[in-house]
């Protein structure tokens, strides 16, 4: 059997759930780079290549290839967070990676990227049944994950806000598509999203308050 054979396996069934290896691995290892993410770890990077690269075998098994075309987005904008995050840039005096919100021209940037991004990827899947059989959903993930790493790499704190929106349907979407395992993650993504808003989110508050604190 092949490694990709082997990651398309069934690994357990769940309350009458098929779970296949890669939709298992891929994701517990994504759980584990949020979690680095939340403690401003730059091996967040290389965990989130690795979580990239076995989920593409796990999408390509439920036929999505929206969530391929985000887990090769994710390759990508791992090995450009790493470059962020170890080139010095966005660094405090402490060593750690600094945190802020963004200004409004950025949070517009965003948006309005997010917004004509998943359009045009919808409008594409729409056009191109073999590309997705679930095209608007599929698209709102692909492009709200890129821009969540996106802003993640420039540590903005709306990142977890991107993630939290991404959730929302990413939930439903992996439960309706086979991929219970991507579902009970997502969940648990929740939870450590709206853990890791608040520490981010804290500690945004406290580099403002220090930087206004008079020397």
């Amino acid at each position: 059997m092949s490694t990709v054979g082997w990651l398309n396996s069934e690994a357990v069934t769940v309350f009458g759930q098929h779970v296949i290896w890669s939709d298992m691995i891929g994701n517990t290892v994504g759980l584990l780079a949020l979690a680095l993410g939340w403690r401003r770890s730059i091996w967040t990077w290389p965990a989130q290549f690795l979580s990239g690269v076995v989920l593409v075998a796990a999408y390509l098994s439920a036929h999505l290839s929206g969530g391929v075309g985000k887990q090769f987005l994710v390759i990508v904008v791992a090995v450009w967070g790493w470059r962020q995050w170890t080139g010095g840039r966005g660094q405090a005096q402490d060593g750690t990676i600094a945190v802020r919100f963004a200004t409004w021209r950025e949070r517009g940037l965003l948006a309005a990227g997010t917004a004509v991004g998943t359009v045009a990827v919808g409008a594409l899947f729409a056009a191109v049944p073999a590309l997705s059989w679930n095209p608007w959903p599929d698209a709102y993930i692909f492009v709200g994950t890129l821009a969540a790493m996106v802003a993640q790499a420039r540590g903005l704190v709306e990142f977890w806000f991107a993630w939290l929106l991404v959730d929302v349907v990413g939930v439903p979407l992996a439960f309706s598509s086979g991929l219970a395992f991507s579902g009970f993650v997502y969940v648990i993504y929740l939870a450590l999203v709206l853990w890791g808003m608040r520490d981010w989110w804290l500690r945004s508050r406290a580099s403002v308050a220090l930087e206004g604190a008079p020397a």
